[in-house]
């Protein structure tokens, strides 16, 4: 199965788009080997979709607003945005993060994941249990 993230990015004048990127591995949402670019979520979904040769989109869409919530704090969003600010500045560089940066940024990603999965889980139960 392709998994698929939807991240928001900003373009050097600051205008906000999204860009979709595609890998076969489920937890490397960073790495992915398609992507594509658009002005909405779905525009980019759209596009890559094309890139993928999908001829029909099938899957469960979880379109989240990247606010914190009780899931994920904002503590934790500021820190994981701040390593992989520096995870890609080393990558740039030909380096590697320092070992405890390596060790805070693989628990914040897996924190995220356990975080998008109960936060699934809650959209899934009904209203009134």
């Amino acid at each position: 199965m392709t998994t698929v993230a939807i991240l928001p990015t900003r373009d050097a004048s600051g205008e906000k788009s999204y860009r979709a990127m595609s890998d076969d591995k489920p937890l490397c949402v960073y790495a992915g080997d398609k992507h594509s670019i658009g002005k909405t979520a779905g525009q980019a979904l759209d596009a890559l979709t094309a890139q993928l040769g999908e001829t029909e989109f099938s899957g469960l869409l979880v379109i989240q607003s990247f606010r914190p919530d009780a899931f994920f704090s904002a503590q934790q969003q500021e820190r994981l945005s701040e390593l992989m600010r520096l995870w890609r500045s080393a990558r740039d560089g030909g380096q590697e993060l320092l070992p405890e940066q390596q060790a805070q940024l693989d628990d914040l990603v897996e924190a995220e994941l356990r975080a998008a999965t109960a936060r699934t889980a809650a959209l899934m139960q009904p209203e009134n249990s």
